[in-house]
């Protein structure tokens, strides 16, 4: 199942990762950790709750005006 990645950097360092068709959430110092993590997240949030049926997320960019 392919499933998205949202990736944020961390203040203290590192990147926080979350899924938004689950709403999981992890972190790790790497991308590559942090997406790992995320898997795993993920991955142990299925087995309680699986998803149904339905669309792919939609990830798009806005701008704001900053004031």
């Amino acid at each position: 199942m392919l499933m998205t990645a949202v990736l944020i950097p961390a203040p203290e360092g590192g990147h926080t990762a979350t899924n938004p068709e689950t709403g999981t959430t992890s972190q790790g110092e790497t991308i590559d950790e942090s997406v790992a993590n995320l898997r795993e997240a993920t991955e142990l949030y299925l087995e309680e709750f699986p998803l149904p049926p339905g669309g792919r997320s939609l990830v798009t960019t806005f701008e704001v005006t900053a004031t």
